[in-house]
């Protein structure tokens, strides 16, 4: 894992570090700071996030995606060691995204024009900088990366994809990229992934 400088820190939906930069979340361990690169659209995978009712020691961080992820993969995930084996853009540190980065992917590269569903604790992100606010019906808005719009290169589908963090023993949290309602599934469901990587920020 590579250190960014703080003054060089790049835009959100450039293109860095073999994807596309997505915010910065905080480790609340650690107190590290974390800019966040998302994948294209290309590496996306599809699979089941684990065995139902497998409780998965390490799995439940909201932030460490790379931690989650190992996790998986050494309770036995497919989909985790797929990420894993990952090489893009000469960068092998890709993982599954924790919940709060995965909020990100949806704040920054929302595809629709939908109405977001602004119910329980949609959109709220104590771990991004700056802090996430909980969704309104009318924020966020369809990203303005056209990129990322419905229909564009690098979208987001409109369906559901698998973050890193375990709900529980059967049931793992996820997001629904067509109105951003975050929800849990039944770990053993075929859902997507957008694998993500991460660099410090000094």
């Amino acid at each position: 894992m590579s250190a960014v400088e703080k003054s060089a820190t790049p835009a959100i939906g450039q293109a860095y570090g073999g994807g596309f930069v997505t915010g910065i979340t905080r480790d609340p361990a650690t107190g590290e700071r974390h800019l966040w690169i998302t994948a294209g659209a290309a590496h996306e995978l599809k699979g089941a996030w684990g065995e139902f009712g497998e409780k998965v020691d390490g799995a439940d961080s909201f932030t460490n995606s790379r931690a989650n992820t190992e996790s998986m993969a050494a309770a036995g995930s497919e989909l985790a060691k797929q990420v894993l084996a990952l090489e893009i853009g000469g960068f092998t540190d890709w993982a599954i995204p924790a919940r709060d980065v995965q909020e990100l992917q949806y704040r920054h590269f929302k595809p629709t024009t939908e109405e977001n569903w602004a119910g329980l604790r949609n959109g709220d992100n104590p771990h991004s900088e700056p802090v996430g606010l909980l969704y309104s019906e009318e924020d966020p808005k369809q990203t303005v990366h056209e990129a990322f719009r419905e229909g564009g290169a690098e979208a987001f589908r409109d369906t559901w994809y698998w973050s890193s963090s375990q709900r529980s023993a059967s049931y793992a949290f996820t997001m629904g990229f067509g109105d951003g309602d975050q929800t849990s599934y039944d770990e053993t469901s075929e859902l997507r992934v957008r694998p993500v990587r991460s660099e410090v920020i000094q």
